[in-house]
C-alpha cells in the first residue's frame, strides 16, 4: 500500500512520478494578527493511485487545511506537492482551477445541492461548467444515478429526497467528471449511523472499481472503513492502522 514518512528524504524523480501523488515537508502558515499561526507542520505522505485513504483528527487539528491543499483549493507555505507527475507549485491558477474542475471529485459533509434544480440537473452541472453537450450530460447524470441506486429519484428535487439520497446524488456529482480522485469532507456527518453506514459500503464498491478516494474525518468508527488510516494532530501526521472490509 503508501507509504508514510515522518522525515524528509530523497528520492529520485522517476520515483515520485509514479505515485498518485506525493507530498514532501508540506508547511502552511495563516497570519494572525502579528504573528503566523503553524497549521501544518512538515506533513509527508505519499498514496498510490486506487487507494481508500482516511485522514482522521478533531476539530481544529488541520485536517480541513490538508484537505484544501490536496483538492487544490489552497497551496501550501512551503514544501513540495507532486500530483501525477506535475509540481503543484509551479501552476497558475488557470491550471490549478483546471485540476480542481476535471481530476478532483469533491465531496462535502452537506450536500450542497442547488434548491431549485432536480437530482439530474444538479448532477449536470460539472458537465454545464466543462462545456458539456446537453444530451451528452444528460445521460452521463442518468448513469451516475443509476450508479448510486437512485434510477427511480432522477426528477426529484433535494426537498423531496432523503439526507442519505442528497448524499448520494451530491456522490454521483462528484463522479460525473470521470475525475481521477474523490475528496470527501465528513461525507456522513450531517447522516444517521445506519445511513451513514450504507453511504460508506457505496464508498467501498467506488474503490473496488479502482477510484482513489481520500476521506476527512474525526469519527473514528467512519475512518475504519478506509484501508489505511493517517491520524492529524495540532498539524502533525502520523501513521496510524486501520481496516475495515465489512
Amino acid at each position: 500500500m503508501g507509504l508514510f514518512h515522518r522525515k524528509a528524504f530523497v528520492e529520485e524523480p522517476a520515483a515520485v512520478e509514479n505515485r498518485f501523488f506525493h507530498m514532501e515537508n508540506i508547511n502552511k502558515f495563516y497570519p494572525m494578527g502579528e504573528e503566523q499561526a503553524h497549521i501544518l507542520k512538515d506533513i509527508n505522505l505519499d498514496i498510490r493511485e486506487g487507494e481508500y485513504l482516511s485522514v482522521l483528527g478533531p476539530s481544529g487539528s488541520g485536517k480541513s487545511t490538508l484537505m484544501n491543499i490536496i483538492g487544490c483549493l489552497d497551496v501550501a507555505t512551503s514544501g513540495r506537492y507532486v500530483l501525477h507527475g506535475r509540481e503543484i507549485e509551479d501552476l497558475t491558477e488557470t491550471e490549478l482551477a483546471r485540476i480542481r474542475s476535471r481530476e478532483v471529485g469533491f465531496i462535502f459533509q452537506n450536500s450542497q445541492l442547488l434548491a431549485r434544480l432536480t437530482a439530474r440537473k444538479n448532477v449536470e452541472l460539472p458537465l454545464i461548467y466543462a462545456g458539456v453537450s446537453p444530451r451528452e450530460r444528460s445521460r452521463r447524470a442518468e448513469e451516475m444515478l443509476v450508479r448510486v441506486g437512485l434510477s427511480d429519484r432522477m426528477d426529484h428535487h433535494p426537498n423531496q429526497l432523503s439526507g442519505g439520497q442528497q448524499q448520494r446524488v451530491a456522490i454521483a456529482r462528484a463522479l460525473v467528471g470521470n475525475p481521477t480522485l474523490l475528496l470527501a469532507d465528513e461525507p456522513t456527518g450531517a447522516l444517521d449511523q445506519k445511513t451513514g453506514r450504507q453511504v460508506m459500503a457505496l464508498f467501498q464498491e467506488l474503490n473496488a472499481e479502482g477510484h482513489t478516494i481520500i476521506m476527512i474525518t474525526h469519527d473514528m468508527n467512519i475512518a475504519a472503513f478506509a484501508h489505511r488510516v493517517v491520524h492529524i494532530i495540532d498539524g502533525e501526521l502520523t501513521e496510524g492502522g486501520g481496516t475495515n472490509d465489512a
